[in-house]
């Protein structure tokens, strides 16, 4: 096989994780396809030797990843709600924002986060490649959304159409590019001149850190670092400002975009900061890379032994939450229904189906009142915090709250 770096065009040679093989992670499967085959496909990372992009190989084009039964809905996290609401208010005093100003977001699902800047009066326009949340985001929200995937003939379409944005904002989509300089190569043609693009991404350091193997999978092609992001940028036209620091998603960054040319937005201090930050942690390192393969070796026989020994005991484990990242983790460590009896989700859209590969069944959150489980396994653990305090009330029947990464943890 040919491996090519997909920014730039260099070849990969340096393995950052091989978790086998894995089916695609959002592809819930309906009670009438139970006992349908379905496909399974390499889920291998590498990392770029020459412009540290960490990527996967592509088995799967896009368009049949974001389909129109794409499973994912952003507005079924409350905290995501409140995260988007903020940046909402935020930007709309930075920026001046008006009923002139013209916001954009890419990838902008079912509206979660431009209806803020409606409420405000500000104009708005969702670019989005999944019908069917474009389509909760019109009926349930009245966001406009501009039904395609995001590039450059995307952002000449509209801008001949005299739509350009004063804010672009990108929330978790740019590891979900194939072709990514297709794709930023957009920026420079739909942003206005002084305007700011926002992006934000799970950090690459805290990922390693962490041990976030489970945030791989295919719908992921890229995962980024600050260093390599800035660079990306630059080589079309735009720079890299600014960058903060998040706590979702397991540890992110929001980056702050403009046009090359634009000497109004210098670059702050944490510029440097994050290249010296991302330099000192190793991330310009090939055995910074290589030596986490063994980590992930390490999370998944402590996941193992967990479930082992509460079966042993006669103890019950019941997931909570069916996020993509849980069914990359359930599938590398080979764990079924026996020793996860059932999980549930708060998302009509998943509840009542299975888990990909694994076929644990999905149930509603009530599940869990009428099974009363011993444990309850946080799959979507970046959102432990919102989960353990809706579901207080299982440790009246003694149930405890697990979190598998970085490695097992059992909270009292």
């Amino acid at each position: 096989m040919n491996l090519i770096c997909r920014f730039c065009s260099a070849p990969l040679t340096v393995s950052f994780a091989d978790l086998g093989m894995s089916p695609i992670s959002n592809d819930y499967v309906a009670p009438e396809h139970f006992a349908a085959m379905e496909p399974f496909y390499p889920l291998h990372a590498y990392v770029c030797g020459s412009c540290w992009l960490v990527q996967l190989i592509d088995f799967e084009k896009a368009e049949n990843m974001f389909s129109d039964e794409y499973a994912y809905f952003s507005s079924y996290s409350q905290s995501w709600l409140a995260h988007a609401e903020r940046y909402a208010a935020k930007m709309i005093v930075d920026e001046k924002l008006s009923e002139e100003s013209l916001v954009i977001e890419i990838a902008s699902n079912d509206g979660y986060l431009l209806q803020y800047f409606k409420q405000s009066g500000v104009r708005i326009l969702g670019i989005e490649p999944t019908a069917n949340t474009a389509q909760v985001a019109w009926e349930q929200r009245g966001v406009e959304s501009e039904v395609a995937f995001f590039g450059r003939a995307t952002a000449e379409r509209l801008r001949d159409r005299g739509i350009q944005a004063d804010v672009m904002a990108a929330n978790n989509v740019l590891a979900h590019v194939p072709d990514i300089n297709d794709f930023i190569s957009g920026y420079p043609i739909l942003l206005k001149k002084g305007g700011v693009a926002n992006i934000e991404f799970p950090h690459l350091l805290r990922l390693i850190e962490q041990r976030q193997f489970d945030t791989i999978y295919h719908e992921h092609f890229s995962y980024l670092s600050f260093t390599v992001v800035r660079r990306m940028f630059a080589e079309h036209g735009m720079r890299v400002y600014d960058v903060e620091e998040l706590q979702t998603h397991g540890g992110s960054l929001r980056v702050y975009i403009a046009h090359q040319d634009d000497m109004v937005r210098a670059d702050t201090p944490a510029v440097a900061a994050m290249l010296e930050a991302e330099r000192g942690a190793g991330l310009l390192d090939l055995e910074t890379y290589r030596r986490f393969s063994d980590a992930v070796v390490d999370t998944k026989l402590a996941l193992l032994e967990f479930l082992v020994a509460a079966k042993r005991k006669g103890k019950t484990v019941a997931g909570y939450g069916a996020p993509a990242k849980g069914n990359t983790l359930l599938n590398y460590c080979g764990v079924k229904s026996d020793l996860i009896a059932f999980t549930v989700d708060r998302s009509p859209h998943k509840a009542g189906k299975f888990l990909p590969g694994t076929r644990i069944p999905i149930y509603t959150p009530d599940r869990i009142d009428r099974e009363k489980p011993d444990y309850l396994l946080i799959l979507p653990w970046n959102l432990r915090e919102e989960i353990m305090e809706q579901m207080a009330h299982v440790r009246d029947w003694g149930c405890a709250f697990v979190t598998p990464i970085p490695t097992v943890k059992i909270l009292q």
